[in-house]
């Protein structure tokens, strides 16, 4: 064997197992594994986990929160500062503070990113190339899928439908959207559609952003138009924060719509609750998608960074932890049951949402996984414990102290 991490914890309440891995697969899982490896980690009773999946992140436009503040901290203002900035983004200034985020998240115990790249006719393929190319420079280390996102709208902005075509013959992975921010939502929707179906790819949208519900909603028409073409479970949105002010009367039904379609939702607390309500002057609200309701529902829920240090989110390292441990709050996810699902969102039910495969911790699985500073499944997003070994595709790729310390 390569490694074998001995006496981890899987789940509370189960015997301790040893995992054994060889050529970049989980070979063994058993209460003593015979074999022996050239690595060997006693775990002591801590808990291991599949890696982590950052389900929609923005890599070219990470920590530039110091040239130019967004003084309202609204979207809007967030939007047209991230506009004027982009033009200014050289290629060597995007790989610096991409490169930063990513060994950061590597630490953390990422595995998996799926990143929106964005590009338009102002600023061409500047962005969405350099993380092309990050994409293969991290190859081995991280997985990332690069989603072509259309920032600026696609027919508000012209030559943007063009660049759409254009880059999924540059290597996108996955067709983007931000409906709300175009003259026409239904049209910009329609177009995705005809464009993932043309080049047979996955959708990630950013949508329903806003803090209100109106009767015309985004996200109903999104949920339709993947039924309507056959997309069930190939369709994903992050945000959709406006579902939060959805009455109760109205919400169940267009949460099985939701279920019915096969969307995942990626909740992006950290970024939502700075920009949202900010026109709320009393009872200001928390303008989070209603993650319980939507779990509960059968929808596939995540929880993602989004941001990191921009006019978007002035804050975040990229630690998914902390990006749970803040939806615990936010989202009432503090309760016993409700509190065993929150790891699942940044791990199973992402890596499902981008559609991963050989994913987990079993035999024949790949071996992306992380041994956490904590002996409870039950808790380990609350303990925000140290990822102590970070492993992807069989190989040590992060580690935060020395074996012996284990012993502590």
């Amino acid at each position: 064997m390569d490694i074998i991490i001995r006496n981890a914890c899987l789940k509370d309440g189960t015997p301790l197992v040893d995992v054994a891995i060889k050529e970049g697969k989980i070979a063994d899982i058993a209460p003593k594994v015979e074999a022996t490896a050239a690595r060997e980690i006693d775990a002591g009773g801590r808990v291991l986990i599949p890696g982590l999946i950052e389900s929609h992140l923005h890599l070219e436009k990470a920590y530039i929160m110091d040239r130019k503040p967004n003084r309202s901290g609204t979207v809007w203002e967030a939007i047209e500062i991230t506009k004027e900035l982009k033009p200014t983004f050289t290629r060597e200034d995007i790989m610096e503070r991409s490169h930063r985020v990513i060994r950061q998240v590597v630490r953390y115990g990422t595995t998996h990113i799926r990143a929106h790249a964005e590009f338009d006719p102002t600023q061409g393929f500047t962005g969405f190339d350099a993380v092309c190319d990050l994409r293969d420079q991290y190859k081995g280390i991280i997985d990332i899928q690069v989603v072509a996102f259309p920032q600026e709208g696609i027919f508000k902005a012209p030559g943007t439908e063009e660049m759409m075509y254009e880059s999924m013959k540059r290597g996108a992975d996955i067709v983007g959207g931000i409906p709300y921010n175009d003259r026409d939502y239904k049209e910009h929707i329609d177009f995705l559609f005809k464009l993932a179906k043309e080049f047979d790819k996955d959708i990630d949208l950013h949508q329903d952003f806003k803090d209100d519900y109106d009767q015309d909603t985004c996200i109903d028409y999104l949920a339709r138009k993947t039924i309507e073409e056959g997309y069930e479970g190939r369709v994903s949105t992050g945000h959709v924060t406006a579902l939060g002010a959805v009455p109760p009367e109205k919400l169940k039904d267009m949460v099985k719509l939701i279920a019915d379609a096969g969307i995942s939702i990626m909740c992006l607390p950290m970024t939502d609750l700075h920009l949202g309500a900010r026109k709320d002057t009393y009872n200001v609200r928390r303008t989070l998608t209603p993650v319980r309701a939507l779990r509960d529902g059968g929808v596939n829920m995540c929880l993602a960074t989004n941001n990191i240090r921009n006019a978007f989110t002035p804050y975040g390292t990229g630690d998914l932890m902390q990006t749970a441990m803040t939806a615990i709050p936010a989202a009432h996810l503090g309760g016993a049951d409700d509190q065993a699902t929150v790891l699942d969102m940044i791990t199973t039910n992402p890596a499902k949402a981008i559609a991963l495969k050989g994913y987990g911790v079993a035999k024949g699985c790949v071996a992306d996984l992380v041994l956490l500073d904590t002996k409870s499944t039950t808790t380990a997003v609350i303990d925000l414990p140290e990822r102590l070994f970070v492993i992807k595709n069989g190989r040590i790729v992060s580690q935060s102290i020395r074996e012996n310390m284990l012993n502590f």
